[in-house]
């Protein structure tokens, strides 16, 4: 079975938690403060792997975890790093956050890793904390938690040259007799439910891989019939084989056909009309065929038209010649920059205030609500076990500013502050 497309939830591990200990031996008086940190959280990486061809393994992994990451020890030891979670995946395959659309990552060469979700960062133990005015402290970190994201995993194949047209026009028969794929051939439309890839060899000793994909109809790029399930695949084509019934053998006009494609491969993203096209009239040993031929070149007197009958390997050597000379000549389309962390088309830069450490929502009744990603972070690194503990994060909150921006709002002693679900009293 072929799966190009999945969606899977990821999750990376929790950072370990710092701890409290101090170095008790014999003949060391006043040994002073040895919590370790806590192992940093396992993630979430993706990996090409020339064995696989399909996404079929991640249909059935709904969601992948990666192993949190080990409390620290006394003697300032570290606690051991959780474990990564690794998910192998073809040559050409495109991780997309579900929420965003943004490209996380584009997968092309051979054993090309991308961390997808990054683990949680342990926690510092209580040895981090002493200074010469609190040399016993008894309060650590909490491990922070690891990103946590649905993700769209998407395979487009990895084709130098991509064969469209109609159904039926001869695609499959024209790869099957240019290289050695079998793909299935038969007098009926869309017998190609999948891309099909093959090798194929030029004469003069040059190669490429050669894509058949299903058959396009009008409003492919709008969702009708296969072919906008397997438009992706054209993405990477450097160079695309337009194949034409010129027999008409449907009953179609192949004029008609040329610009019908094009407009589909036209409302596509990725400009996936810039790439070179060659145009293959097919069926030539048809009655009729040399007729539609001449009228299709008086409509388009500029474009170079190979005259072929696929079934008889007739007129495809000079095809493949061509093919080979635009293959060196055309550079790959890239679609996304390993430079960027998200997609550039159609993306409005604009500059932007940065976000406040925190925000103050008035509920009523003497309640509030602070949220913000600093002043979370700054809870959930907190272990509320000791008073220590719970006078630094006053501490930190104060210099934060929080105090005076609650009075500012109008907050009174005895209201309620809610943070991160748990509630606090404030009090003057």
């Amino acid at each position: 079975m072929f799966v190009d497309r999945v969606k899977i939830h990821c999750k990376a591990g929790k950072g370990g938690d710092g701890i409290v200990a101090f170095r008790r031996e014999k003949y060391v008086p006043l040994g002073g403060p040895s919590g370790g940190d806590g192992g940093k959280g396992g993630s979430v990486i993706f990996e090409t792997d020339t064995g696989k061809f399909t996404l079929l393994d991640l249909r059935y992994s709904k969601k992948v975890v990666a192993q949190d990451g080990e409390k620290g020890k006394p003697k300032k030891m570290h606690g051991a790093n959780g474990k990564d979670v690794t998910v192998k995946v073809p040559l050409g395959t495109i991780i997309k956050d579900e929420k965003s659309g943004a490209i996380l990552a584009d997968l092309t060469r051979n054993g090309q890793k991308a961390i997808i979700c990054a683990g949680g960062k342990g926690g510092r133990g209580n040895f981090h904390f002493k200074s010469s005015v609190n040399s016993a402290p008894e309060y650590c970190e909490m491990g922070e938690f690891g990103d946590e994201k649905d993700v769209i995993v998407e395979l487009k194949v990895l084709a130098d040259v991509g064969l469209v047209g109609f159904p039926s026009v001869g695609k499959s028969t024209l790869l099957s007799v240019v290289s050695a794929a079998r793909p299935e051939i038969a007098e009926y439309h869309f017998t190609t439910l999948k891309p099909n890839l093959g090798m194929v060899q030029v004469p003069d000793g040059r190669s490429f891989v050669m894509a058949d994909l299903p058959g396009l109809i009008e409003g492919a790029s709008q969702g009708k019939g296969l072919g906008y399930e397997f438009l992706r695949h054209i993405e990477r084509c450097r160079v695309i084989l337009h194949v034409i019934d010129m027999g008409a053998n449907d009953g179609r006009d192949p004029v008609e056909d040329y610009r019908i494609i094009n407009k589909e491969l036209e409302n596509y993203q990725y400009r996936l009309l810039e790439r070179p096209q060659i145009v293959v009239a097919n069926k030539m040993d048809l009655e009729g065929a040399s007729e539609n031929l001449k009228r299709f070149k008086e409509a388009y007197p500029d474009i170079e038209v190979f005259e072929t009958t696929t079934i008889i390997d007739e007129g495809l050597e000079p095809v493949l010649y061509r093919a080979a000379d635009l293959l060196d000549q055309t550079d790959p389309f890239p679609i996304f920059d390993e430079n960027h962390k998200e997609e550039t088309q159609g993306v409005l830069y604009k500059f932007e205030e940065p976000k406040p450490a925190f925000e103050i929502k008035n509920l009523g009744n003497g309640r509030w609500e602070l949220t913000g990603d600093e002043i979370e972070k700054a809870f959930h690194a907190t272990q509320f076990n000791s008073e220590e503990a719970d006078q630094r994060f006053a501490r930190k909150m104060r210099i934060m500013g929080v105090d005076q921006a609650l009075r500012d709002a109008g907050c009174q002693d005895g209201d309620i502050i809610i943070l991160c679900n748990v509630e606090f009293a404030f009090v003057e």
